[in-house]
């Protein structure tokens, strides 16, 4: 098969949407299939529309088999401002290519209205960057070959009718490119629930999940990571691996820890990932207030290699994710394969995946007094901790393989293909 993916970003940039592509399309190439990538030159998002220097070059690379077509970015101080009103139009293609959060590539867009490119299925991710999704479309359209969207939906807080993150991603624009599909990957059934309250067809949506290989992050260091810290081994170390940002649950989880400070819980926070403009800003702050022994507990790691990031789940006892922007929570599956028991926030696909009470523990969105309350819990004794993560651990085989989640989408392809051309 000759197979088009769609993505806003790709590594190096790091992200769940942008390691699953990569991932996928390797796989396709181990199985014989030919793909290309068409991706932006951007690595860090602040790329999409600031002066970001995190960016790769352009062109064209072959990296693990794999064709990569990064296309260069229209950037600005004042793109957004520009961008915002246009997307009013009431044109939904229009309103998708106008986006503000965009990676605007107009290569991208012009050369999947080329003539000499030949591809029998194309696949783009993920919302809300519907650029590409958009360009996707077209290359499909003008090919008359089959369209697949991974959405990855982010649907915040469940007992809220009104969150502004589930309206941001079930937007008119992008509902509308969920029905323009010839179908849908969904990792969770409350990301089904939302794609067919959209009104697609159930026949259009393939509840596929996601995988992890232990081998990729198990096998760490506990000792190196806490020596580097000055932990002893003793100490509890409530782990944060993500984009820092409020989206993500950072800012909650420092100030739940801050409520279990006051009360004399000694516990480490390790924080470990990007850290995103609205945690510097939350950040600057919450140093200056909190107590000097406080904040001589939070270890800010920055972006960790393969090799840091084995020892970092190695290292900690608790893995936290009050995160309110996941469609699934590939972390917690890491967490998992280490045999860490996992707190989180009640929202999203992570309330799907975490089971309360048997392998973590959740809390309502937005309640810290909550999150605090299910961390200090799992502080108390290592017997639970140690219980709910083998518990974790133990459902890694049987419902999150990897290969068979890849063969799910190898297999939808090639029935998609063999539909068309009967």
């Amino acid at each position: 098969m000759r197979i088009a993916h769609f993505i806003q970003r790709y590594p190096p940039a790091l992200g769940g949407s942008e390691a699953y592509f990569a991932r996928l399309s390797r796989f396709l190439v181990g199985k014989g299939d030919r793909v290309s990538v068409f991706t932006s030159t951007a690595v860090a998002l602040a790329a999409f529309w600031g002066r970001s220097p995190q960016t790769v070059s352009g062109g064209v690379t072959v990296e693990d088999g794999v064709e990569v077509r990064r296309y260069g970015l229209v950037r600005g101080i004042g793109r957004r401002f520009v961008l915002k009103p246009l997307s009013l139009i009431p044109h939904r293609l229009w309103q998708c290519l106008t986006l503000p959060c965009n990676p605007i590539c107009p290569g991208m867009w012009r050369d999947a209205g080329r003539a000499d490119l030949a591809f029998d299925m194309v696949h783009a991710a993920a919302f809300p960057y519907a650029w590409p999704i958009a360009c996707a479309r077209r290359l499909a359209r003008r090919l008359r070959v089959p369209f697949l969207i991974t959405p990855f939906l982010h649907l915040g807080d469940p007992a809220d009718p009104k969150d502004a993150t589930r309206r941001g991603y079930l937007s008119p624009p992008l509902a509308w490119l969920l029905r323009e599909a010839d179908g849908v990957f969904v990792q969770t059934p409350s990301e089904q629930d939302a794609v067919l309250g959209l009104g697609i067809p159930v026949g259009k949506v393939v509840l596929q999940g996601l995988g992890v290989d232990p081998a990729e992050c198990t096998g760490g260091d506990r000792m190196a990571f806490r020596q580097t810290m000055n932990i002893d081994d003793g100490d509890v170390v409530i782990g944060h691996l993500a984009n820092q940002s409020r989206e993500k649950g950072t800012v909650d989880l420092l100030q739940a820890l801050e409520l279990l400070w006051q009360r004399g819980n000694t516990a480490h926070v390790a924080l470990a990932g990007p850290e995103m403009p609205n945690f510097r800003a939350f950040w600057t702050g919450f140093e200056q207030r909190i107590r000097p022994e406080w904040r001589s507990r939070i270890h800010r790691q920055g972006v960790l290699d393969d090799r840091h990031k084995r020892d970092f789940f190695a290292g900690i006892d608790v893995f936290a994710l009050p995160s309110r922007s996941d469609s699934f929570g590939l972390v917690l599956l890491e967490a998992w394969a280490n045999g860490k028991p996992v707190a989180a926030y009640r929202a999203g696909g992570i309330a799907d995946l975490v089971r309360h009470g048997r392998d973590g523990l959740l809390a309502p969105c937005g309640n810290i007094a909550a999150l605090a309350a299910a961390l200090a819990s799992l502080c108390e004794s290592a017997e639970p901790r140690s219980a709910f993560g083998e518990h974790g651990r133990s459902r890694l085989a049987s419902e999150f393989h990897w290969p068979d989640k890849l063969e799910v989408v190898r297999a939808t392809y090639r029935r998609l293909i063999e539909r068309r051309c009967r």
